[in-house]
């Protein structure tokens, strides 16, 4: 089974980083000043690297507190690990810490329109209408409930 965990010792946040300058970056194009911003070394940021069953990094993702609830981003699962349920392992970890942590809080995020189906399967619902961020097509999701 996949698992995921929050990032605690800069090798994981570094081996993060890594898998979403490889999935934002170089496989969808997003320019780098827009992928790493300043939300990546505030404090309140907690970030989670998810480790595919043989032990590799293959996913990373981020939840910070907003204005609006709390927001998760930067989900990215490598290729190669892609349908081995590491994105699934990497969101339940990180619902369940948000519900630890910021309990009664809205969450939420920005779907790219591809994975809006895995974020329905989880329990979240669109918000709005499409919209484009970093070229990108992306509907704003809720978690339900």
């Amino acid at each position: 089974m996949p698992t995921a965990q929050r990032v605690t010792d800069l090798r994981d946040l570094d081996a993060a980083f890594t898998i979403r300058e490889r999935v934002f970056v170089h496989e969808q194009g997003v320019p780098a000043e827009l992928e790493y911003d300043a939300h990546d070394r505030q404090a309140t940021t907690r970030h989670y690297l998810a480790h595919a069953t043989n032990g590799t990094p293959a996913g990373a993702a981020r939840w910070r507190e907003t204005e609006n609830g709390v927001k998760l981003e930067r989900f990215a699962v490598l290729p190669d690990f892609r349908n081995q349920e590491v994105g699934a392992a990497l969101l339940k970890q990180v619902v369940a810490d948000v519900r630890q942590q910021a309990p009664g809080e809205l969450v939420y995020l920005h779907a790219q329109l591809r994975a809006v189906p895995f974020y329905e399967r989880h329990g979240f619902a669109r918000v709005g209408e499409l919209f484009e961020e970093a070229g990108i097509q992306h509907y704003k999701m809720a978690l339900k409930g």
